[in-house]
C-alpha cells in the first residue's frame, strides 16, 4: 500500500522553524513506512538562501525534482514555496539519483545512471526532472530514457523559474541543484499510476490548421507545400521574420496520425521563432504529415481544462494522491487576472487527497497505456495529472 502526503514551508531565513513546520505536518499526516521518498520543488530563492540544502540534508528520505514558479498542496498556493510530496510504503520501493553532467548524448547519461542502480528489477514507473531544454527539444530526455527503459511510464517537470524566458531554474537532488543534470526516481512493486492529460478546448480554435509537409525535428519547413514562414506571412500571423504577438498564448495541437506507435492522443506545441531560412521552430519535436489546429489560450480556458480534468482524476478508484504539474505558459495566462487560480482550482477538487502542484518548463507524460507498455510523450501548454 502507498501513503501520500504534501508539506510545505514558506519560511526562507530560520531554518530550525522551517523544519519544525514541515515536521510537524508530516507528524500530523502520515505515518513514514519502511520505504520512503519525496518529490521537491522550490522556488529559486530556498536555493539562495540556504534553505533548500538545509531541508534536504534533514529530511530522513532522498528527495528529487526542480524548482518552479508556484506551487500547491492540500494546505495552501504560494508563489515563494517549498513543496515536499512524500511517498512512503512497505511492498513499493525506490531508487533515486542524479545523472552525471549531460552532454548532447542524453541516452548515455540516463544509461550510465541506471546501470549503477542496485537492482536488476525493471521499475513500474520513472519519475523524471531535467533541465529545461535550450538546443534541444524537450523529447530528446523522453526518447532517451525510453531506451534505457522502453515502455515503463514517464512523467515529470523540467526546472523553470519565473524569470522573463525562464530561464534560471535548477534540477534538485537531495541537497544539490544543477542546472546540467537530470535528477529521477524510479519505483518499483505494487504501484499503480494513472494519467490524465488537459490540453485546451477545441471550441475556441482559431481558423488556421494545415498540414506539415516537411519538418525534421523541432524545424517546420514547410506547411501545406509552403515555406513555413511564407504560410504565416499570407495570413497576418507573421512580420519581418517573427511570429506575430497572438502567438503568445497559443497552443499548436498537433495529430501525429504517421507515428507508429500513434494512440490516437494529438500533443500541444508552442511556436518559437523563425531563423532566417523561414524554418519555423517550435519547442518540441514535430513529424511530417502531422495535421494541426491553433487554439486560444485563456485564462477562463486555463481555469475550465483544471476544474474538468481534476474531476476527472478523482473520479478514478484507489486513489493515494495525486502529483500533478501545469505548464508555466498557462500560469502566465491566469497570472492576467488571477496568478493562483489553477493552484487554488486544484486544492478545491482534490481537497480530500494528498496532493502536491508546481509549474513546468515542460511536460512527461505517457498518452497511454497499453498492455505493451505505456506510449510516452513531451508536452507544451499542457496540465498532466498522475494519479497514484
Amino acid at each position: 500500500m502507498l501513503r501520500c502526503a504534501g508539506v510545505y514551508t514558506c519560511e526562507l531565513d530560520d531554518f530550525d522553524l522551517a523544519m519544525s513546520e514541515i515536521n510537524s505536518q508530516i507528524e500530523e499526516k502520515i505515518k513514514l513506512l519502511d520505504n520512503t521518498v519525496g518529490v521537491i520543488m522550490c522556488h529559486i530563492e530556498f536555493i539562495e538562501s540556504g534553505m533548500l540544502e538545509h531541508v534536504c540534508k534533514s529530511l530522513p528520505f532522498d528527495v528529487a525534482g526542480v524548482t518552479t514558479s508556484s506551487q500547491a498542496v492540500n494546505d495552501t498556493a504560494q508563489d515563494v514555496i517549498l513543496t515536499v510530496f512524500i511517498m512512503t510504503s512497505d511492498d513499493i520501493y525506490f531508487r533515486t539519483g542524479m545523472t552525471e553532467t549531460l552532454g548532447d548524448d542524453f541516452y548515455a547519461a540516463a544509461k550510465n545512471a541506471y546501470d549503477k542502480i542496485d537492482t536488476t528489477e525493471k521499475p513500474n514507473l520513472a519519475l523524471i526532472f531535467p533541465p529545461l531544454p535550450d538546443k534541444h527539444a524537450g523529447d530528446a530526455y523522453v526518447n532517451a530514457w525510453e531506451r534505457v527503459i522502453p515502455a515503463v511510464p514517464l512523467f515529470g517537470t523540467f526546472s523553470t523559474a519565473d524569470t522573463a524566458d525562464f530561464s534560471g531554474g535548477k534540477v534538485i537532488f537531495n541537497g544539490e541543484a544543477t542546472d546540467t543534470c537530470m535528477s529521477y526516481i524510479f519505483c518499483y512493486g505494487n504501484i499503480n499510476p494513472r494519467f490524465v492529460i488537459g490540453t485546451f478546448s477545441e471550441k475556441n480554435a482559431m481558423p488556421y490548421q494545415g498540414e506539415i509537409t516537411k519538418s525534421s525535428g523541432i524545424f517546420v519547413e514547410e506547411i501545406n507545400d509552403m515555406k513555413a514562414y511564407k504560410y504565416f506571412e499570407e495570413r497576418g500571423l507573421a512580420k519581418d521574420g517573427e511570429p506575430n504577438s497572438i502567438f503568445t498564448f497559443v497552443p499548436f495541437l498537433i495529430d501525429q496520425k504517421n507515428r507508429t506507435d500513434y494512440d490516437g492522443v494529438p500533443i500541444l506545441r508552442e511556436l518559437v521563432s523563425f531563423n532566417e531560412d523561414g524554418i519555423a521552430i517550435f519547442r518540441g519535436n514535430i513529424d511530417e504529415h502531422s495535421t494541426f489546429k491553433m487554439l486560444h489560450g485563456t485564462f477562463e480556458d486555463v481555469v475550465l481544462i483544471a476544474e474538468e480534468k481534476l474531476a476527472e482524476a478523482v473520479t478514478l478508484p484507489d486513489i493515494n494522491g495525486i502529483l500533478t504539474f501545469s505548464c508555466i505558459a498557462r500560469h502566465m495566462m491566469v497570472m492576467q487576472k488571477d496568478s493562483l487560480k489553477e493552484l487554488n482550482v486544484a486544492r478545491e477538487k482534490l481537497k480530500d487527497i494528498p496532493f502536491m502542484m508546481g509549474y513546468a518548463g515542460g511536460e512527461i507524460c505517457p498518452t497511454s497505456l497499453k498492455d505493451t507498455g505505456a506510449t510516452n510523450r513531451y508536452h507544451d501548454y499542457t496540465l498532466i495529472v498522475m494519479v497514484l
